[in-house]
Formats: C-alpha cells, structure tokens, sequence
C-alpha cells in the first residue's frame, strides 16, 4: 500500500509540471505540496488500515474542497 502513495506522487508531480507549463501558478504549487505529501507518506511504512484512512480522508476533503470551490466561488 505504501507504494500506492508513491504512484500517487508521481502523478501529482506530473500534474503539477503540467500545469506550472500552462501558467497556472497555484495549481501548480498545490500539487507540488500533495506530491511532497504522498511521497512522504509513501516512506512512513505505516499499516495499511492507516493508509486506507488517509486516503478516505484526503477524497473526503479533496472532494468537498473541490465542490466549495465550483459552487461558491467560480462565476457563471
């Protein structure tokens, strides 16, 4: 499960190098820091309950993060 966490890194770093070549700054750097987040946990060797959670915990708040977003604060 810990290298789970690490693919994770590395696709959030792909992103964010994408999105740094399109100018767009914060998304860039939002995704820089979930990279250094994922590939650090990806190291901790902690139990795999203790992964799954993290994980639920991180959708659970991505997921509402994103829906605040688009709805309160994106225009029309």
């Amino acid at each position: 499960m810990d290298r789970m966490f690490r693919v994770l890194g590395f696709w959030t770093l792909v992103i964010g190098l994408m999105a740094l070549a399109g100018d767009m700054i914060p998304m860039a750097m939002l995704f820089f820091a979930q990279t250094a987040i994922f590939v650090l946990l990806g190291y901790l060797r902690l139990s795999e309950r203790t992964y799954i959670l993290l994980f639920w915990g991180y959708m659970i708040l991505s997921f509402t993060g994103f829906t605040y977003w688009s709805f309160f604060k994106m225009s029309v």
